[in-house]
């Protein structure tokens, strides 16, 4: 495990493998366990790099207040202390909004910028950001982070044999302190790049699901916007990363090197669990972060970070 000062702050991340740098971003409420399927696949083709964003996992949060653009700066000054000159980045959701700025920010440092299920703008111009924002900024206050985690958790997961995925997703979740994840949301909120998109000079990969909780055609016009490469995922949700390991280690696999992308045959939702060995996984050795730092004057579980909060729980169904 390694750890990064940021502003004073401790920033965690986790390096696998060799070769060409790829940075993976999670999504909101969550922390960079949630790759470890994918790690497991792109650790023997790439030097990945997953970081908890700051007041996530066991990162703690930047001082002042949260804004996307600061997330995207935090990470670029990791990147900058890790040596990477260029890199290929990759976002889940907020991460997607994360990686978006990041090559805004930087654009002629990212070479590759993958975005899954992810929007240009999350200003509420739609109904469906309206039900999204009610959910996150007013059910977490109104009936407790524990209760709106497994509301949350069933409708990402709502499947009979992905009963697995949705135990892990409320354990998770509801883990988080909650007014890290309400800072955190409401800077999603405001923040947009919908007149900035032609600043990005990455070549681009947008992963769409067919049944995520915000319009399919936005991100279509995302990425048409970025001149990007686009696959829907046939059955998948807004957990494409969790509900369609296969899809997308395999999308990515292909985007990062340059091949053709897989058949569209291909682009659907598993079918069946997709089974990890935890001992040795991505999960586990961020698990083991955790312990390593509370025995190291508790670094990562100062104000701001959900390290002592989640211990544990990333392991619970991964086995």
């Amino acid at each position: 495990m390694s750890w990064f000062l940021h502003e004073g702050r401790p920033l965690h991340y986790l390096e696998r493998g060799q070769g060409e740098p790829l940075l993976l971003i999670h999504g909101l409420g969550s922390s960079g366990a949630d790759w470890a399927w994918q790690v497991a696949e792109l650790e023997h083709k790439f030097r990945v790099i997953v970081p908890d964003l700051p007041g996530s996992g066991h990162s703690t949060s930047l001082p002042g207040t949260c804004s996307i653009g600061g997330l995207a700066r935090a990470l670029w000054s990791l990147c900058d202390h890790l040596g990477l000159d260029t890199l290929n980045v990759v976002g889940f959701s907020l991460g997607g909004a994360v990686s978006l700025e990041m090559a805004l920010q930087r654009p002629d440092r990212v070479c590759r910028l993958g975005l899954i299920n992810s929007l240009a703008t999350y200003r509420l111009d739609h109904w469906s950001k309206w039900i999204e924002a009610a959910l996150t900024l007013v059910l977490v206050p109104l009936i407790g982070m524990r209760r709106a985690a497994r509301l949350a958790a069933r409708r990402l997961f709502p499947m009979p044999w992905q009963t697995v995925l949705r135990e892990r997703a409320a354990a998770v979740v509801s883990a988080v302190p909650p007014s890290n994840y309400l800072l955190t949301g409401r800077a999603l909120l405001a923040w947009t790049a919908i007149e900035r998109l032609h600043l990005v000079k990455s070549k681009s990969l947008v992963i769409a699901a067919e049944n995520d909780f915000t319009p399919l055609a936005e991100k279509r016009a995302l990425a048409a916007a970025l001149g990007a490469q686009f696959i829907t995922v046939r059955g998948s949700r807004h957990g494409t990363p969790f509900d369609a390991v296969a899809a997308t280690n395999a999308a990515l696999s292909a985007f990062v090197e340059d091949r053709p992308l897989p058949p569209a045959g291909r682009w659907r939702c598993d079918r069946s669990p997709r089974a990890l060995r935890f001992p040795g996984s991505l999960a586990d050795e961020h698990a083991a972060s955790t312990a390593a730092a509370i025995g190291a004057e508790g670094l990562a579980t100062g104000p701001g970070s959900a390290a002592g909060a989640s211990m544990g729980v990333n392991t619970a169904a991964l086995v």
